[in-house]
């Protein structure tokens, strides 16, 4: 009997699923069984950088797959394990019953999950199974732009535009949305019964605490809940907005906008998979064919910010040790601060205790609700790195990928290599103030300090960026002592920003860096600064 197992992995949803829908009509014979599968695997389950917001959003994530797999009769089966393990066991005992066995999944691009891949090619062609992978992450195939470039990875934006619009075929519609699934037969689950012997039921997607991850406090208020339908909800209430999504210009949103915010706040679906870009994309499309007052365009539009999330797939699938500075061929090798008191500014800066509002309500938010808008990760990133601290871009990265629920290798390490002005961007002098940018933003500014950061809820206004400057009196009045209830700056901004950017015009006048290939020249990426 034919037996079609689908791997799901980060295509978590049933609408344009390639590789699910394969896996469906491979089912089309009489006596033949359609088996979802996911597997918990221990790199990630046992990894310290994810959070308890980003833990939570994936299973909802995962939830909601069961539930569409339930209504038609069928049910995800919930490994925990080494995936290689895991599958050479179930693959045994489904030939061990006479059955014939193909494994259907989306691609992954990420370094982990190539090796992991690999793996799984070889095992499977030690046990004569068929497999069929399919690329539905991102609108294109990042080895094929690569491939059409003449090999080279485009690191330059607009060169990157270029060989998407000029190169690469259209994109394709996206599949169908499958609303009826094969179920799951009694006999098959009576051949997976050996799962019970695992100590746990393998036809229920785990908890928080059954994976051993903390049940969210108080302190977690996240409001993005996870799941294929929340996604689609979201992206369909956000497009019946024609008017913004044809004027959304990516700089020129409000880092301190919230209920609503700025943006569309999509990306932690398209990370987990729970959104199609290409729905997204062609969702978008059906909008700007119909407006009938134009529609931006990339880098700022909303298609550009579909379209920056690929450039970056596409460098760190082709770029060497993309997520580290040694051995990275596109990062400039800079300095950074390694010594003792580096940690304990790290750490001030991660759990929002700089002294710098501004930055402080950006982590705290951060902390608490596992998403914060593009032109905040770019205040405290640049805070972190070049602007303040000057700690290395890869430690707050790490920060990042634990913290926030969009957290993706690709688009986290690009971002930070950009902000960091390690590579893509390298305008080094211009540098977020902590307390200058905030203020472009006022009133929605003040308010967001205030929200997230209580004990400044009744400062002065015109001391609430920097309130080491208010009179102790006003400090009282205000039920908020500056070294007391609320810490001093960690560092003289004005100051050190100077000394900060003395040290990179060395290490780039020192050329510590490979040499890039080669691209042609484009339009550099807007950033907002002082």
């Amino acid at each position: 009997m034919p037996v079609a197992v689908h791997w799901f992995r980060k295509a978590l949803r049933l609408h344009d699923n390639p590789a699910l829908a394969k896996a469906v009509a491979a089912c089309s014979a009489p006596n033949s069984s359609l088996l979802p599968v996911y597997t918990l695997d221990p790199h990630f389950v046992k990894n310290s950088h994810i959070g308890t917001n980003r833990w939570l959003f994936f299973l909802e994530s995962l939830q909601d797959v069961d539930r569409s797999l339930s209504e038609s009769g069928s049910k995800l089966l919930v490994l925990r394990g080494e995936p290689m393990t895991l599958f050479s066991t179930l693959f045994d005992t489904l030939i061990a019953n006479g059955e014939t066995v193909s494994l259907y999944f989306e691609a992954d691009t990420s370094p982990y999950a190539r090796n992991r891949d690999a793996a799984m090619l070889e095992l499977c062609a030690s046990k004569n199974i068929a497999v069929h992978t399919f690329n539905s992450h991102t609108l294109f195939n990042p080895s094929d732009v690569i491939k059409v470039n003449g090999g080279i990875t485009p690191i330059v934006y607009q060169s990157f535009l270029k060989v998407i619009t000029e190169k690469m075929p259209a994109i394709q519609p996206a599949t169908p949305t499958l609303t009826q699934v094969p179920p799951l037969s009694d006999e098959m689950k009576a051949l997976l019964t050996y799962t019970e012997t695992f100590g746990f039921d393998a036809f229920q997607v785990p908890s928080m605490e059954d994976i051993g991850k903390a049940v969210p406090g108080e302190n977690l208020v996240s409001t993005h809940k996870g799941g294929e339908r929340e996604a689609l909800k979201r992206l369909e209430e956000y497009m019946k907005q024609k008017d913004l999504v044809c004027k959304f210009q990516k700089p020129e949103t409000n880092p301190a906008a919230f209920q609503p915010a700025s943006t569309t706040i999509l990306s932690p679906y398209l990370k987990m998979g729970s959104l199609s870009a290409r729905t997204f994309y062609h969702e978008l499309m059906k909008v700007y064919r119909a407006s009938k007052i134009g529609y931006t365009k990339p880098p700022v539009s909303l298609l550009g910010q579909l379209y920056w999330r690929e450039f970056y797939y596409t460098a760190g699938y082709g770029t060497p040790n993309f997520d580290k500075m040694l051995g990275n061929p596109i990062c400039k090798q800079i300095p950074w601060r390694t010594d003792e008191q580096s940690n304990v500014d790290l750490e001030k800066w991660a759990t929002g205790q700089t002294g710098f509002p501004w930055i402080d309500a950006i982590m705290i938010q951060l902390k608490q609700e596992g998403w914060i808008h593009h032109l905040a990760r770019h205040s405290v990133a640049c805070f972190l790195t070049r602007g303040d601290l000057y700690i290395s871009w890869e430690r707050g990265a790490k920060v990042f990928e634990k913290l926030l629920i969009d957290a993706d290798w690709s688009l986290n390490t690009g971002n930070w290599l950009w902000l960091s002005a390690s590579a893509f961007f390298h305008q080094y002098f211009r540098v977020y103030g902590p307390v200058s940018f905030p203020k472009k933003y006022a009133p929605e500014s003040v308010k967001y300090v205030r929200k997230y950061i209580p004990a400044l809820k009744n400062f002065p206004e015109k001391y609430l960026f920097e309130p080491w400057k208010c009179p102790i009196a006003d400090q009282k009045k205000a039920g908020c002592i500056i070294g007391k209830d609320y810490p001093k700056p960690m560092c003289d901004h004005d100051a050190v920003s100077k000394v900060n950017i003395g040290k990179m015009k060395v290490a780039y006048d020192e050329g510590k860096v490979a040499s890039p290939p080669k691209a042609p020249k484009g339009k550099k990426r807007p950033l907002d600064e002082d």
